[in-house]
């Protein structure tokens, strides 16, 4: 659960409008449930009902670029000591402008806040994960992840994500 977020802002080049890192609300589900589902339909994220993504706010950050969504995050407690990054793409205007890290700085940081040491994910963009200080890890080592999620995954005995940590302590 994220309680306590600060809006992150990145300076922008000169004429650009700059990123806003801020904590989601309900306000945010449609645009997240747009951009949630077109990363689904390809292959590369769950989907998330409208329903669920109300339920779980807030565990999600959104980035806007002069007040447009751009992009999107979740913090998922998979236990004591690991929570998940979850659902988090960008639109093409948010890419190439360090949006995505924004977003990751901000859920690492409420990570830190709440004590966790560990951070992972299960992710296609591993380059994007290594750039900002995760290493690439095995699955198995994750079997909070494996009986929440991954049990009712289709792709359950053929994943092709790759599992990324980063340690918080």
């Amino acid at each position: 659960m994220l309680v306590k977020t600060e809006s992150v802002r990145k300076e922008a080049p000169k004429g650009e409008s700059a990123v806003i890192c801020r904590k989601a609300t309900v306000e945010d589900v449609e645009p997240l449930y747009l951009m949630i589902e077109e990363y689904a339909e390809r292959g590369i994220m769950l989907p998330r009902s409208r329903q669920a993504l109300t339920r779980q706010i807030d565990q999600f950050v959104v980035a806007e670029i002069g007040g447009r969504f751009v992009g999107c995050g979740s913090l998922f407690r998979l236990g004591a000591d690991l929570v998940e990054v979850r659902s988090i793409g960008l639109r093409d205007e948010g890419k190439g402008k360090g949006v995505g890290s924004k977003i990751l700085e901000l859920l690492t940081e409420e990570a830190r806040r709440q004590g966790i040491p560990k951070i992972m994910a299960l992710t296609y963009a591993v380059d994007f994960f290594l750039r900002n200080g995760f290493t690439v890890v095995e699955k198995e080592i994750f079997p909070e992840k494996v009986w929440t999620d991954c049990v009712n995954c289709k792709k359950q005995h053929a994943c092709d994500e790759i599992a990324v940590l980063k340690m918080l302590q």
